[in-house]
């Protein structure tokens, strides 16, 4: 059983040799996190990124987080994932985190297709065993064949996208931090990798998915929290949340 409570969490980014300036004044309106008042004339600037952020999520809730470019979606996403200290509140987890906030971090381009999955595989968690037991099956899907004992700059794009793709599909998620979805390669590869991404997230025991798409936090969300310059503005289902977003727009 997996679980998330977040109390009152804040994350404060210091902008040491930024200027204040009319432009970064309008840019404060509309964008970004909330730029302290107490700053504006001193330096450094701080933002607040994320400011009294209280949310609890239960084994089986599937939560969208919407909001606008620099609402602090994806801050949220690190913070739960570790790579943020909370500058304030307190955070509390009980199951196995498996960020995907990229599709698939450490590839290495003079590194065999072969050594980067068991390199890739123990950046995102797995153990050695683990992922070299799993390394078969994704060499399968991926498609790759001979090319997977060849070095990765020999790739062409979508031979990558392949590789991450399978890769970062092949974990057993917990609790899965999603940004912005996964690419799913060459169209002759998608509808498969479509198969597989729901069947991965059906595995997921708590999903928090950061997207600007409405229609992919519909199909996989059952909640959703709105965002604002870094305050959780509302949480609850995916309709009543995304009509709020609209009405915010609106009065943007």
């Amino acid at each position: 059983m997996s679980y998330i409570l977040l109390e009152r969490v804040g994350v404060d980014f210091v902008m040491f040799g930024a200027r204040r300036n009319i432009r970064l004044s309008f840019l404060d309106g509309i964008t970004g996190g909330r730029i302290l008042p107490g700053t504006l004339r001193s330096h450094p600037i701080v933002v607040k990124a994320l400011d009294d952020i209280s949310m609890e999520l239960r084994s089986g809730d599937r939560v969208g987080l919407i909001g606008h470019n620099g609402a602090g979606k994806s801050t949220l996403l690190r913070v739960l994932a570790g790579i943020y200290t909370p500058s304030a509140g307190r955070i509390t987890i009980e199951g196995h985190i498996t960020p995907l906030l990229h599709q698939s971090p450490g590839l290495e381009m003079e590194d065999s297709g072969y050594d980067n999955i068991i390199t890739c595989g123990m950046l995102l968690g797995m153990s050695l065993e683990e992922i070299t037991a799993k390394a078969p099956e994704i060499i399968e899907f991926s498609g790759l064949g001979d090319y997977i004992q060849f070095p990765v700059r020999t790739y062409s794009s979508g031979m990558l996208a392949r590789l991450s793709f399978s890769i970062a599909t092949a974990l057993d998620p917990g609790i899965l931090l999603l940004d912005e979805g996964i690419g799913a390669a060459d169209a002759q590869f998608s509808d498969k990798a479509t198969r597989r991404i729901k069947e991965f997230i059906a595995k997921t025991d708590v999903l928090v998915l950061a997207s600007h798409s409405e229609a992919l936090i519909e199909s996989m969300c059952d909640k959703a929290a709105l965002m604002h310059h870094g305050q959780l503005v509302e949480y609850g289902s995916v309709a009543s949340v995304t009509r709020s977003y609209h009405q915010l727009l609106r009065a943007a």
